[in-house]
């Protein structure tokens, strides 16, 4: 998943509206009180104990695709070619692969705990998952395996901190593609039990061919092919 900004509890604006207010108070030498930027609006300024995961559903106009992680609400960037043909041709793949009672589904938030409720690019969900037209976010629980196509701005994120929240809620199965060399790697991690952390268990350049969590078997090189005039 790609991001543009992140409001945090520290700060409740933008880096690039934090920055102006900072230099509008250099430039003056005076101390103000900080107060919203009037092109924000009122709900980008989280309470002080941070969002919880229900807010997602309740705040006014919140852009598509809000993510929230460790409280904090995390916007997404356009996407990139690379990022949307890998998604879609993946799920393509997973969905003529799962199994009987298996769904897959694409950008569709997955509330861990609380304050974390993160919105992976592809998720399949198990038999027990409750599928309905009014849901707008599936429980840990019924999460099988979680994909992230890491973008630039994202790296932090599906490299480090989701991999770590995935594991804690119990995802068995976890999928880092990256961009390397203008062709897709799928870095395959699997949950060790005893410590609830994931240990990789394969990085596939060509041809992703698995037998866990389910039987698998895609030519890579076909999710995604460059094209120049």
């Amino acid at each position: 998943m790609s991001y543009a900004s992140v409001y945090g509890r520290s700060h409740g604006v933008s880096t690039i509206d934090w920055y102006r207010w900072t230099m509008t108070v250099a430039a003056e030498a005076v101390i103000i009180k900080m107060t919203p930027h009037p092109s924000l609006p009122d709900w980008v300024f989280p309470p002080p104990e941070g969002f919880v995961a229900e807010d997602l559903d309740h705040i006014p106009d919140l852009p598509a695709h809000t993510e929230l992680i460790d409280g904090s609400l995390v916007f997404v960037s356009p996407q990139r070619d690379f990022h949307n043909m890998v998604i879609f041709r993946l799920r393509v793949n997973l969905e003529d692969l799962v199994p009987a009672g298996h769904e897959v589904r694409q950008e569709m938030s997955v509330k861990l705990e609380a304050q974390q409720r993160p919105e992976p690019d592809l998720i399949v969900l198990g038999p027990g998952a409750v599928i309905g037209r009014e849901i707008s976010c599936f429980k840990a629980e019924d999460v099988v395996l979680a994909v992230e196509v890491v973008s630039p701005d994202s790296e932090v994120r599906d490299r480090e901190r989701k991999p770590v929240l995935y594991a804690e809620a119990g995802i068995p199965h976890y999928w880092r593609i990256e961009e390397i060399n203008g062709r897709p790697a799928v870095f395959v991690y699997e949950i060790d039990p005893a410590t609830k952390s994931y240990a990789i268990t394969g990085i596939h350049h060509d041809w992703l061919k698995l037998t866990v969590p389910f039987d698998i078997d895609v030519d890579l090189n076909k999710l995604y092919v460059a094209r120049s005039r």
